[in-house]
This record gives C-alpha cells, structure tokens and sequence, in this order.
C-alpha cells in the first residue's frame, strides 16, 4: 500500500474511479433510457453540473480520509448496485452515491473521520439530507460492511488489471496498484461494476 500512499499515485486512482464510474454511469444511462426507472433518494432532479472527476477531486481534496478508503468505498458501491438492481448507478444518482459511499467507508476504515454534517458541505447537499443518504446507503447494503482482505484484495487487482489496460490504450506509462489488509478470506468477488 506504500505505492497508493503516494500524493502522486492517489489522484490517478481517482482519475481511473472517476472514469470507471463515468463509464458504467454513461452506459446504464443509454440502456435505460427508455425503462421505467425506480426514483430514489439519491437521484438528483437535473444531472450535476460538475464532472465525476471533478467531485470525487473534491471529496480527496476535503475529506482526507485513507486511501483505502476509496478501494472500499468503490466496493460498497458495488455491493449497492448487486443487491439493488432497479437503483443501477447512472448520472442522476453517481454523485450522491459516491459522497454516501466514500463517507460510509471512512466511518467505518479510517480511526478519525468528518461528521456527516462536513461531509455534506464537501458533496453540495445538506445535512438532512446527507442524513437520509446514509441511512438508504446502509439499508441497501443490508449493513454489510464489512470487506473481508480477500475482497479487498480482488477488488485491488481488478482495478490494477483495469487501470493497466486503459494505460496501454491511453499509451501511458502502466500504473501499478499495490493494496494491503490486513487479514486473509478466501472469498471469490463478481464485480457488477463492470463495463
């Protein structure tokens, strides 16, 4: 995890989550352009103005929270889109999702982290609101969140292979991620938060 620790490394992990996300986000949008979608509490009435890369900057930049915090924070997410299927993640909803997420995951990673109210200024929302977020977050993980090292683990190499592979399309210079935890599981993951 020294690797990730570094100030250089950490916003490409951003910039690659960003991207991913923009992706799935983009992609769920044009396939359900024309279903009936369920509304939720995270979906925002316009699209945000501000770019996924952009925000999830802003939450590195203000929350100062670990970097494995952003790892797990990606796989609460994709626990969220596994276990509710009518929510998928598209661009009315990323942004309230990933806020949730990220502060959820430092809540439950980091030994000191911002109250929800701080967490709220940095995402734009209110505090009431960053409330309800939470509280809809946790239930639709069912409160699973624990992340075993093995899930850590996978979920830290299938986002190595994947930011390997938009390097070598990109023809930049490969990135390598190196994660760490602290226990071991055996637990084999599917990633739904795929394109």
């Amino acid at each position: 995890m020294a690797e990730l620790e570094n100030p250089h490394v950490m916003p490409k992990v951003i910039t690659f989550l960003s991207s991913l996300l923009q992706r799935v986000a983009d992609s769920n949008d044009s396939v359900r352009r024309f279903e009936q979608q369920k509304i939720s509490v995270f979906h925002g009435l316009t699209r945000p103005t501000i770019s996924i890369q952009r925000y999830l900057e802003r939450i590195f930049k203000y929350a100062n929270c670990s970097p494995s915090c952003f790892v797990v924070a990606y796989i609460y997410l994709d626990r969220f889109a596994q276990r509710q299927p009518s929510l998928p993640i598209i661009s009315f909803n990323v942004h309230r999702l990933l806020i949730t997420s990220v502060m959820v995951a430092a809540k439950f990673m980091d030994d000191m982290y911002y109250n929800n109210a701080y967490y709220a200024k940095v995402g734009g929302i209110s505090t009431t609101e960053m409330n309800f977020l939470e509280v809809d977050f946790l239930f639709g993980l069912s409160f699973h969140l624990n992340v075993t090292p093995a899930a850590f683990h996978s979920y830290c190499n299938y986002l190595q292979r994947e930011m390997l592979l938009e390097s070598s399309l990109n023809l930049a210079k490969p990135l390598k991620l190196h994660c760490s935890f602290s226990e071991d599981d055996s637990t084999p993951q599917k990633h739904q938060l795929a394109v």
